[in-house]
C-alpha cells in the first residue's frame, strides 16, 4: 500500500510539471490582456466581474469538461485527440459517412495542435522574460534575444531527451505554483473582500450589463485555460487519479488565489494593470521571480514539444504523415522521442512568431482561435463517443457536451475577432499541416488503389511456379508488401534476375490500427501457403513502436523458424509518377510525390537490420 501511495504522489508530482506547466503560466498574462485590450472600463465592479469571469471559465472548462467528462474517454489508458478521434471512429464505423466526416474534423483539430504548439511556447517565453521591463525600462530592447536565445538552448536540447531533467520539472512548477499562491495571498490579505468575486453572481451580473464588452474580452479570457488540452493528452503518461488530484489539491487552488491576488493589488494600484503579475512582486523579489517564471515556461514549451512528438508519431502510424526520422531518447521508457524535422520545423516556426509580434501582448491576439477550435472539436467527438460507443441516451449526451459545445461556440467566436489581428498565423500553420496530412493519406489511397489493379493473386501465383519450381537456396527471405494476398515486387525482381527462390519466404503486411496498443498475443497472424512459404500479417496499434524483426520471433514454434544471419528483407521502394486523370489536383499529386521521394527509409522505420536489407525500385503513376 506504501508503494502505491508513493507511486500515486511521484504521478502527481509529475502531472504538476508535465500536464499543468502551460496553464500555470497564463497567469503572467490572462488578466494584463484582459483589462490591457482597453475594451474593460476600469471600475471595482469590473474588476469583480472579469475575475469571476475568469474563475468560472476555469471551473466550467477545466474542472468540468476535461478533468471530470473528457478524462473518462480514454482509448486503453490512452488521451488526446488522436486517440479521441480514434474512439469516435471505432464508435460510428457502421456509419461510413459519418466516420469519414469525423475524420477529417479530428485531423483538422491535430493540425491545430501544431499552430498552438508554436503560439504557446513563444506567448510564454516572451511574457515571463518581459517581467525585466518591470526590473528596468531599459532592459526593454533585451527581451525579444534573451527570448530567442532561451528557446534555442530549449530545443537544441531536445536530442537529449528530457529523462535527465524531466525529474525537476514537478518540484520546479511546484515551487511556482506554490510562489504564485504566495504572492497572491500577500495582496488578498489586503483586500479580502475580493474573494467575494468567488460568487458566480458577479459574472452574470457583468454579462448582463456589458454583453458587448463580455463577448469581445472573452478572447482574452481563454488564456487562463491555454494547456487545457494538454491535460487530456498527457493521460497516458500519468493516468486519470494524478491528473485529477494534482488539478483539485494544488493547481486550481494556486491560479485561484493568484489571479484573486492581482485582482485585488489592481484595486489597490489601477497602475499596476501593464504587468500585473509582476508588479504583485516586491523589488528584491523580482529578478529571481523572472527566473523561475522563465523556468517554468520552458517547462510548459517542453510539454507541448513533447507532444508535438508524440501526435506526429501517432498521425506517421495513422497514414497521415510520411515516415519521418524518429530516435528514442530512453532505454526504460518508449514514450520518450525525439524527431529532428519536427523539432526544427518548430523552432523555426517559433523564431518567426516572436520576431514578427515581438511582444506577448501581441502574440496574444493571434492566441486563442487554434485552440478554441480545437476544444470545440474535442466537444464534438466527445459527443459522439458517449452517444455511439458509451450508448448513453440522446438527451443524456446532448446534456453532458452540448453545454461546453454553446461555451466553446461563445470563445471560438470571440476568438474569431482576433483573426486579422494575429489569430491567422496558427490557422495557417495548421491549414499547412491540414493540407499536408489529407493529400498523404488521399495519395496512399491512390497508390493502394495503382498497385491492386496490377496486382497478381499470390496462391494461384506460387502454384504456377511450383509446377517448375526455381533453384531454391538457403535462407530465409522476407518480402514486405503493402497488400496481403498480393504478389511483392520485390519477388517478381528477384526470380526475374536472380532466377532463385529461398528455402523459406514470409509475405509480411504491416497494419496499423486505430487503437493506441495491441499486444504481443494479438501481434501476428499467420497463413502457410504451402512449400515452406507463410503470409504474415503483423498488427500494431498508433502508440506501438514498429520492430518486424522483433514480431517474426513470435514466429518460434509455429513450423517457421528464423535465423538472424541467414535472413534477407526485400523491399520495393517506388517512385512516384503523377499523371492527369481523376485522382487528385496535379498540384497535390505533385506533392505527394515529393512527399513519398522525401519519406524516410521504412527499413529504418520498422526497425530493419541495415545489412541485411535489399531494396528494389519500380515506378508507378498515380
Amino acid at each position: 500500500m506504501a508503494a502505491s501511495k508513493s507511486s500515486l504522489a511521484a504521478l502527481t508530482l509529475g502531472a504538476i510539471g508535465v500536464v499543468y506547466g502551460d496553464i500555470g503560466t497564463s497567469v503572467l498574462y490572462a488578466v494584463k490582456e484582459v483589462f490591457g485590450s482597453g475594451h474593460v472600463p476600469f471600475t471595482h465592479d469590473n474588476v469583480y466581474g472579469v475575475l469571476s469571469i475568469v474563475f468560472w471559465t476555469l471551473t466550467v472548462i477545466v474542472s468540468l469538461k476535461y478533468v471530470v467528462l473528457v478524462l473518462r474517454a480514454d482509448n486503453a489508458g490512452e488521451g488526446g485527440l488522436i486517440a479521441m478521434l480514434a474512439l469516435a471512429s471505432q464508435a460510428v464505423k457502421d456509419k461510413p459517412e459519418l466516420r469519414r466526416v469525423l475524420l477529417v474534423i479530428g485531423i483538422f483539430g491535430t493540425s491545430l495542435f501544431y499552430g498552438d504548439g508554436v503560439i504557446t511556447p513563444a506567448i510564454s517565453v516572451l511574457s515571463a522574460v518581459e517581467g525585466l521591463e518591470v526590473v528596468s525600462p531599459a532592459f526593454r530592447q533585451y527581451v525579444v534575444p534573451i527570448t530567442l536565445v532561451v528557446l534555442f538552448v530549449l530545443f537544441a536540447v531536445q536530442k537529449r531527451g528530457t529523462g535527465g531533467i524531466g525529474k525537476f520539472f514537478g518540484p520546479i512548477t511546484l515551487v511556482w505554483f506554490f510562489t504564485i499562491a504566495a504572492l497572491g495571498v500577500s495582496h488578498i490579505i489586503g483586500h479580502p473582500e475580493i474573494l467575494g468575486a468567488l460568487s458566480p453572481h458577479h459574472a452574470l451580473r457583468f454579462m448582463w450589463q456589458q454583453p458587448g464588452t463580455t463577448f469581445i474580452i472573452l478572447g482574452a479570457v481563454v488564456l487562463c485555460v491555454t494547456g487545457g488540452e494538454a491535460l487530456y493528452a498527457d493521460m497516458g503518461h500519468f493516468g486519470k487519479k494524478p491528473i485529477r488530484l494534482a488539478w483539485f489539491s494544488v493547481v486550481m487552488p494556486c491560479l485561484t488565489l493568484n489571479y484573486f491576488g492581482q485582482g485585488a493589488l489592481l484595486l489597490e494600484d489601477p497602475e499596476a494593470v501593464k504587468n500585473p503579475f509582476f508588479n504583485m512582486a516586491p523589488d528584491w523579489l523580482l529578478l529571481p521571480l523572472v527566473g523561475l517564471a522563465t523556468m517554468a515556461t520552458v517547462i510548459a514549451s517542453q510539454a507541448l514539444i513533447s507532444g508535438a512528438f508524440s501526435v506526429t508519431k501517432q498521425a506517421i502510424q495513422m497514414g497521415y504523415l510520411p515516415r519521418l526520422g524518429i530516435q528514442h531518447t530512453s532505454v526504460r521508457d518508449t514514450g520518450q522521442i525525439y524527431i529532428p524535422f519536427v523539432n526544427w520545423g518548430l523552432f523555426a516556426a517559433i523564431v518567426l512568431a516572436v520576431v514578427m509580434f515581438k511582444s506577448s501582448s501581441n502574440l496574444a491576439a493571434a492566441y486563442g482561435i487554434a485552440v478554441t477550435l480545437d476544444m470545440l472539436i474535442t466537444t464534438v467527438l466527445t459527443f459522439f463517443v458517449i452517444r455511439y460507443g458509451w450508448k448513453y441516451p440522446l438527451w443524456l449526451c446532448l446534456a453532458a457536451t452540448g453545454w461546453f459545445f454553446v461555451v466553446d461556440i461563445l470563445f471560438f467566436s470571440s476568438n474569431l475577432l482576433k483573426l486579422f489581428a494575429g489569430g491567422w498565423f496558427p490557422l495557417l500553420i495548421g491549414g499547412v499541416v491540414f493540407a499536408l496530412m489529407m493529400t498523404w493519406k488521399q495519395g496512399r489511397a491512390l497508390l493502394t488503389e495503382a498497385h491492386m489493379a496490377e496486382a497478381i493473386d499470390l496462391s494461384s501465383f506460387l502454384e504456377a511456379v511450383f509446377v517448375s519450381p526455381p533453384l531454391r537456396v538457403a535462407g530465409t527471405a522476407v518480402f514486405l508488401t503493402a497488400e496481403k494476398g498480393a504478389v511483392p515486387n520485390a519477388l517478381l525482381h528477384n526470380l526475374k534476375h536472380n532466377k532463385v527462390l529461398h528455402e523459406q519466404n514470409l509475405f509480411v503486411t504491416v497494419r496499423n490500427h486505430e487503437v493506441p496498443w495491441i499486444g504481443l498475443d494479438k501481434r501476428l497472424e499467420v497463413e502457410p501457403l504451402g512449400h515452406d512459404c507463410w503470409q504474415v500479417v503483423i498488427h500494431y496499434g498508433f502508440k506501438n513502436d514498429p520492430d518486424v524483426p522483433k514480431a517474426l520471433q513470435l514466429l518460434r514454434g509455429r513450423g517457421c523458424e528464423l535465423e538472424a544471419m541467414t535472413t534477407s528483407y526485400f523491399l520495393s521502394r517506388d517512385t512516384v509518377i503523377p499523371s492527369l486523370g481523376s485522382g487528385m489536383a496535379p498540384w497535390r499529386e505533385k506533392l505527394f510525390a515529393q512527399m513519398h521521394h522525401n519519406a524516410g527509409a521504412a527499413a529504418d522505420f520498422l526497425n530493419l537490420p541495415s545489412n541485411a536489407v535489399i531494396e528494389l525500385g519500380s515506378k508507378i503513376e498515380i
